[in-house]
């Protein structure tokens, strides 16, 4: 059965809410879950062996899974993979600067934003603070910063071609005065409720403020900032919920990785050591040897649930001739012949299943030749796992800008699908 659409959206609008970084997006998982009953875990201590529900964080990454009753060494894995960080603006060390009397924040550019999207826009700053204890604080500001774009009276091109110089016109304000009378790290630390002098690192981004919103005829569109990929992080906690207590002969798993937008090759990334760590401690606490892992794996599955492109009204012609994805006809099925995305036949016959018994459609992704298709989290868990992995996600519009756009059939039903594949008929 589909999910109530209306409801999935007005849920996932109130988790972007909660969720204007990675870290933040990982402990609303967390908090969501142990709300639900979930027990969450933590990696230096031993980890209860029997049936049950759990959840561990680590940095910006999250990971639970549910492990049914008569679970055995050799039970597969059903698991669904997504990211919880997007392009954005990355606070620097020393960041409080002043010029012509307008106080600025020192930023680095994370990941491959749509600049110019960023521009005029109320912008937070959230992420966490780490005191010389090691204790870490989140902490986020609210509307504080602008980055302005000058006036099309200074640049009389700027609507044939806006060139944006990085260091010298990415830089946002925050107040006026000189660089004396602005502090922007004590301004973070003053609202965790701590002293600046013991705050000694930060991992600090910024985040537009603009609230969901659906709208169009019908309120059919849904714009927001970070739906890559908080669509899919939102689409497998609602599908593990469902799992939690339902008749299963496989582990369900949400993985949440960071770093997506960067590559992935972090402690916290797809390319690092987390799943493969949780997936090791559930199977020895299954009893499970080398070769009963082996087993497992090979009857195993991951969603490599990312976004994707639906066909630009606009720009018609940077897509594929035949393969047109649209918004609110379903979830992609995204495939490359180069295995930039994982899927291949035996993965899309998994999707259809998935989306049959959901109730749903869904649409096959590629990209037109001249252009080269992103990447995912995909085949990088494949390599590292040897899982079958299938690549799949929600279509949308002004991927990568601070204020994405989708359509909330697709939402709803990506949310269904994945609920599909967790609880296989």
């Amino acid at each position: 059965m589909p999910l109530d659409r209306d409801a999935h959206v007005e849920d996932l609008s109130a988790f972007i809410r909660e969720s204007p970084s990675s870290y933040h997006a990982a402990a609303a998982v967390a908090d969501r879950l142990v709300a639900a009953g979930f027990d969450r875990v933590d990696e230096r201590d031993a980890w209860p062996t029997g049936p049950g529900a759990r959840v561990a964080v680590r940095d910006g990454a999250v990971i639970a899974w549910v492990q049914p009753e008569g679970a055995t060494a050799t039970s597969p894995y059903r698991i669904l993979g997504a990211h919880t960080d997007s392009p954005s603006f990355k606070l620097k060390p020393g960041a409080s600067t002043s010029t012509e009397g307008v106080l600025q924040a020192g930023v680095e550019v994370y990941g491959g934003p749509l600049l110019n999207s960023w521009l005029d826009r109320e912008l937070e700053l959230a992420g966490r603070l780490v005191t010389v204890d090691g204790t870490e604080h989140l902490v986020r500001t609210g509307p504080l910063l602008r980055i302005p774009q000058l006036a099309i009276h200074l640049d009389r091109e700027a609507n044939k071609g806006l060139t944006l110089d990085r260091q010298r016109h990415l830089q946002p304000i925050w107040g006026t005065g000189a660089a004396a009378d602005g502090d922007i790290l004590g301004h973070l630390a003053g609202i965790a409720g701590l002293h600046v002098g013991d705050v000694v690192g930060h991992d600090v981004l910024a985040a537009d403020t603009a609230a969901p919103a659906r709208f169009g005829l019908d309120d059919v569109f849904f714009a927001a900032g970070r739906q890559d990929n908080l669509t899919s992080v939102h689409a497998g906690l609602v599908a593990l919920f469902a799992a939690n207590g339902a008749d299963a002969s496989h582990v369900s798993v949400l993985a949440a990785f960071d770093h997506e937008e960067l590559g992935s090759e972090s402690r916290s990334g797809a390319s690092g050591p987390f799943l493969v760590d949780v997936l090791a401690r559930i199977a020895a606490g299954l009893g499970a040897d080398d070769v009963d892992r082996r087993r497992a794996f090979a009857d195993s599955w991951i969603l490599s649930s990312d976004a994707g492109h639906a066909v630009h009204p606009n720009y018609p012609e940077k897509h594929d001739p035949v393969n047109r994805p649209h918004l609110g006809d379903g979830p992609l099925l995204k495939l490359n012949a180069n295995q930039r995305y994982a899927s291949d036949a035996h993965g899309s016959a998994l999707w259809a299943r998935a989306c049959e018994q959901a109730g749903v459609t869904y649409q096959p992704f590629v990209s037109n030749n001249v252009i080269p298709c992103g990447s995912t989290i995909g085949p990088l868990s494949a390599t590292r796992l040897g899982i079958r992995t299938v690549d799949i996600g929600t279509p949308l519009l002004s991927m990568h800008s601070a204020r994405e756009l989708s359509h909330v059939d697709d939402l709803a039903a990506l949310g269904s699908a994945v609920t599909a594949f967790f609880a296989p008929a």
